[in-house]
């Protein structure tokens, strides 16, 4: 039975990490940071023994099987990149099936300096997707300037499902577009770990066409009205608090941010509107003495006043780290008023460090047009398993299996903690 367990913890290592080994076969680092606007994961978060136990990543399974010795990882970030590029394969609701390619730099603009990412992947999908996202974090040589950007270039087949958490999933409306992002804010440190400042950002939908209702009925899209092509252009206001231990997998501390947006048309503006995002995380050990933790999350994200295209109102999965409503396909839920509570348990399978896994429950509630109310809040729930991508980062591959109402259930692969 144990040899058992070790073959298959050896598949599933070997499925999962073979491009992560070749990179480090390569001598070429494999680098995971996170690109929001906060400091740098811690550089050891993970002791190389608890309990007496040594802890272990893919990289030393793939390694055993192999019988390779492993590349020493790099023990700091200098004014030298750091580069790695790595082939993945993803899993979602929306796009089935994609082909990954990602790659990151990581550096510092001074001896003191933070680290600073650049953060790029291209994808192409079962469902004939392209996606192609770059996001930044560069700190100044003083830390006193947070310089972020997210950049995104996507062809998008998606279905919408109407408007409100009490839509129904038999009212498809499948829809094609193009799509780019520009957000680029600049944070200034306050004191502490408290951070503020100002941001351009523009969402650009183009080639936007739908076929319906696949039942026949009225769509909430044509009720609510087309734009073939609509821009959202204004200003943001940004509040960051951050105190997690690690950025990345983080086993306490808090993470809170604020984002006013106001769309102006002399910007370009398809037409004038207000919105305002909150994102509240915490984080901490459950039990104390454990390594186990208990993370709750609540984001909010409120269309304050005017009228945005549909394709920019609040909308499952469309949060700036496509996280929220995990059991549902991205997009199932749209409407003016986006209300999003999550709680998530994470525990240790192996002493090792290797397995974990995780159980979740969150829930979301949202209006339908601006001006009407929040309609019952959707639950979604499920297991999770972990396993250890890499040690010395304590970043983990998230495999999900997801359930919501209306038979809606899935899977959900992914580098890193959903949040």
């Amino acid at each position: 039975m144990k040899a058992f367990y070790k073959i298959c913890l050896y598949f599933i290592a070997i499925f999962f990490a073979l491009p992560v080994f070749a990179q480090q076969n390569n001598q070429v680092p494999v680098t995971i940071f996170p690109v929001m606007p906060n400091k740098p994961p811690v550089v050891d978060t993970t002791a190389k023994y608890v309990n007496g136990v040594k802890q272990q990543d893919i990289s030393d399974v793939i390694a055993r099987v192999f019988h390779k010795s492993r590349v020493a990882k790099p023990d700091s970030i200098t004014s030298k990149p750091t580069y790695s590029i790595v082939p993945a394969i993803g899993y979602t609701l929306v796009s089935k099936l994609a082909l990954v390619i990602s790659g990151n730099a990581a550096f510092r603009t001074g001896p003191d300096a933070r680290v600073s990412t650049v953060v790029a992947s291209t994808s192409v999908t079962q469902r004939k997707q392209f996606t192609l996202p770059i996001q930044t974090s560069i700190w100044t040589k003083d830390n006193k300037y947070n310089f972020v950007g997210d950049y995104r270039l996507f062809r998008y087949p998606q279905s919408t499902f109407g408007l409100g958490s009490s839509s129904n999933i038999k009212d498809e409306d499948p829809m094609d577009y193009s799509y780019f992002q520009f957000y680029e804010t600049v944070l200034r440190h306050i004191t502490g770990e408290i951070y503020a400042g100002a941001g351009y950002i523009i969402d650009n939908h183009w080639n936007v066409t739908d076929k319906g209702d696949l039942d026949g009925t009225v769509s909430d899209y044509s009720v609510y009205g087309k734009n073939a092509h609509s821009i959202a252009s204004g200003f943001t206001l940004n509040g960051l608090m951050d105190t997690r231990d690690n950025t990345i997998n983080p086993s306490k501390g808090e993470f809170i941010t604020l984002q006013y947006r106001d769309n102006l048309t002399v910007l370009g503006s398809t037409s004038r509107w207000q919105s305002l995002i909150v994102d509240v995380r915490k984080y901490f050990k459950f039990p104390a003495s454990s390594d186990n933790v208990l993370a709750l999350w609540n984001y909010e994200w409120l269309i304050l006043n005017g009228r945005p295209a549909y394709l920019d109102l609040p909308s499952t999965q469309w949060d700036e780290a496509s996280a929220t409503g995990r059991g549902y396909i991205q997009g199932r839920f749209r409407g003016a008023e986006m209300v999003y509570v999550e709680a998530e348990y994470r525990y240790k399978i192996t002493d090792d460090g290797l397995l974990g896994g995780t159980i979740f429950l969150n829930g979301q509630s949202l209006s339908a047009a601006p001006g009407t109310k929040l309609q019952p809040m959707q639950p979604g729930y499920g297991p999770g398993l972990r396993i250890k991508l890499n040690k010395v980062s304590n970043t983990n591959i998230s495999i999900d299996y997801g359930f919501g109402r209306q038979g809606s259930n899935g899977l959900f692969i992914d580098v890193g903690e959903i949040f």
